[in-house]
């Protein structure tokens, strides 16, 4: 229940990033809406994970909030990427059905925020009440119906995400606190849409002082055990000169 009252026409909505060791995925809300009378489905997509701000929070304060009730999480990795304002963000007949349904009181034109979050899926539980949350690969997002201007704002995420990627240590957000270096090219390989030679790319991670060895290894594991890896975010603050490339 809503204990604070929402600015009408202001939201964030935030594109949640996550990887399960294989591929790049994306938080999704199930939105549905049935006839009460003849059970038809009237509508059926998902969203981004957003809501209205309340009149008594910022926008940081507010794209925390709805995270924290989607996955428990506190302390995830947030930037804003962009403010989208578009005059027909919420206006297809579909949409304007939804919002009347749900008649919580937004206006008929709303400017959103956009955060990217990046989530460590082995730390997640999805925690949000009666709606149905769940992860999508990122490559099955072009077939896929959403809601409102949702799916242009997730490619716009997926573009910022990309170009961060190969500039600052936002990658690391993405894993566990131990990693191997085989999980460590998966993921870069799935954030850039591209293949990397397995040699080359050892080559470079030795040159990142703050990727450091560790004495542990992987254990009850059908192949020889691999070496851990975690990223030291203190040693790469002293480390970095300047712009650093982190292409493989």
């Amino acid at each position: 229940m809503i204990s604070h009252k929402i600015v009408p026409n202001i939201s964030v909505d935030c594109v949640v990033f996550g990887f399960d060791f294989e591929k790049l995925n994306v938080l999704l809300v199930k939105r549905e809406m049935v006839d009460e009378k003849s059970g038809k489905v009237l509508i059926l997509d998902h969203t981004l994970a957003g809501y209205h701000i309340f009149e008594d929070e910022d926008l940081d304060s507010a794209a925390t909030r709805i995270l924290k009730g989607l996955t428990g999480l506190d302390n995830i990795f947030l930037e804003q990427f962009g403010a989208f304002g578009q005059l027909d963000r919420v206006s297809s007949p579909k949409d304007k059905m939804w919002l009347d349904y749900i008649n919580q009181g937004f206006a008929d034109r709303v400017v959103t925020v956009g955060y990217l979050a990046l989530i460590d899926n082995t730390k997640v539980t999805l925690t949000l009440k009666d709606r149905d949350v769940s992860w999508f690969p990122v490559s099955m997002i072009t077939d896929m119906e959403m809601a409102f201007d949702h799916k242009f704002l997730f490619y716009k995420a997926l573009e910022a995400l990309q170009r961060k990627v190969k500039v600052e240590p936002i990658a690391f957000e993405l894993l566990p606190d131990y990693f191997t270096l085989s999980q460590l090219q998966k993921l870069y390989e799935a954030l850039l849409g591209t293949s990397f030679d397995k040699r080359n790319f050892r080559k470079k991670v030795a040159q990142m002082h703050y990727v450091i060895p560790l004495k542990k290894k992987q254990q009850g594991v059908p192949h020889k055990p691999a070496q851990y890896y975690l990223f030291s975010r203190e040693v790469y603050e002293k480390t970095r000169k300047g712009r650093i490339s982190f292409i493989i």
